[in-house]
């Protein structure tokens, strides 16, 4: 099965997309937490962000220890849910991806629908090859916030899956499902 390459900033492509595609993901990517989130909303009701958020994709993770050599350490995706609260209003903002793991909310699932947004699988406990995609990293907001803060990275060809559509398509829903449908057909 070939993988559909993607570059950031995202667009409309993103509505080409449909749950269960294998995507290679190449660009500048924010990571933040839910620590990042909370401020961010703080920052927005202030009237601005540290970063634009139109056509931008947010990876959910936190790196451990960088190792000598290299640019960051293991960096694998923390459970989407806990940016459920704030999600909906980034993505009416311009926010066009999110890289996580873990069912959505339903108020999230409508939002990507309505803004086109797509959420992006990473393989939970693959952090050392997730990170082997990460090509530069810097932080770029918050570093009070320690392995919270805001870091800018550039991936090349980060290969992920894609969890929620813009059609409304959820693999959590439609993949035990469609995993029977195959098994008894």
């Amino acid at each position: 099965m070939s993988r559909i390459e993607l570059t950031t900033p995202l667009g409309e492509e993103v509505r080409s997309l449909r749950a269960g595609d294998l995507v290679s993901l190449s660009g500048v990517v924010y990571v933040a937490r839910d620590q990042a989130h909370r401020r961010m909303l703080e920052d927005l009701d202030r009237g601005s962000l540290p970063f634009q958020l139109e056509g931008q994709v947010i990876y959910y993770a936190g790196p451990s220890p960088t190792p000598p050599g290299r640019v960051i350490g293991a960096m694998g995706p923390t459970t989407s849910g806990r940016m459920d609260p704030f999600t909906p209003r980034l993505l009416e903002l311009g926010l066009r991806g999110m890289i996580g793991k873990g069912r959505r909310s339903k108020e999230v699932l409508d939002a990507m629908a309505r803004h086109g947004a797509v959420y992006l699988g990473a393989t939970g406990g693959a952090a050392v090859l997730l990170s082997r995609s990460i090509r530069s990293c810097e932080v770029v907001a918050y570093q009070d916030l320690g392995p919270e803060a805001i870091l800018k990275i550039t991936v090349d060809r980060m290969g992920l899956v894609v969890l929620g559509d813009a059609h409304g398509g959820d693999i959590y829903a439609s993949g035990p499902a469609g995993a029977r449908k195959m098994m008894d057909g």
